[in-house]
């Protein structure tokens, strides 16, 4: 239930010495002011913009985003080459349009799943090892994709398991060397 107050409550507090809260009093400030922000990250502790790397949650982000977009493209590249080759000779253009829009469509997202999961997975294992180590260097970034290759693969058995671990480790290095590379003699 509303109190009534009268109209000299309202330019005054009850305390001579007090005044009411103006919620529009601060929104006289110059729009310079309202939209400098910062541009570099910003931490709570200290140590952690000691760290010369991206998060957990950047990595899983980023990962899983690449490589979910990567697969995209790459499975629907695939998609309209199957598309292109199951034209038949009586097909009108609507029809050799739908089929390589089917086909792109159901290999792009199947390709997209699948590169996701990995790429979920080794940001996951890959966290996992730097905060065990603690250090953030190359071998860090192998073992991950030892451990990612065998996990995608664990359930069709343990050479499965191992060939793919064998090839996921072997890709990362290869990935980080190039990196390192192209670091050094391309000026980026």
């Amino acid at each position: 239930m509303a109190h009534p107050t009268s109209s000299s409550d309202h330019e005054r507090g009850s305390d001579p010495n007090t005044r009411l809260y103006d919620p529009y009093r601060d929104l006289q400030v110059p729009s310079r002011y309202l939209y400098q922000l910062p541009t570099s990250h910003e931490f709570v502790f200290v140590e952690e913009a000691k760290r010369q790397r991206r998060s957990w949650g950047d990595n899983i982000t980023f990962y899983t985003g690449t490589s979910c977009l990567g697969g995209a493209v790459a499975g629907g590249a695939s998609g309209f080459v199957t598309g292109v080759k199951s034209f038949e000779p009586g097909d009108t253009t609507k029809l050799r349009i739908t089929r390589i829009l089917n086909a792109s469509g159901h290999t792009g997202r199947a390709w997209a799943n699948r590169l996701g999961v990995i790429g979920l997975m080794y940001a996951a294992v890959e966290g996992g090892v730097n905060a065990v180590r603690d250090s953030d260097d190359v071998w860090n970034s192998v073992a991950a994709g030892l451990a990612t290759g065998a996990l995608y693969r664990a359930a069709r058995g343990v050479r499965s398991a191992a060939v793919a671990g064998a090839l996921g480790g072997a890709l990362v290095g290869v990935a980080v060397t190039a990196k390192q590379v192209l670091k050094r003699y391309v000026p980026i």
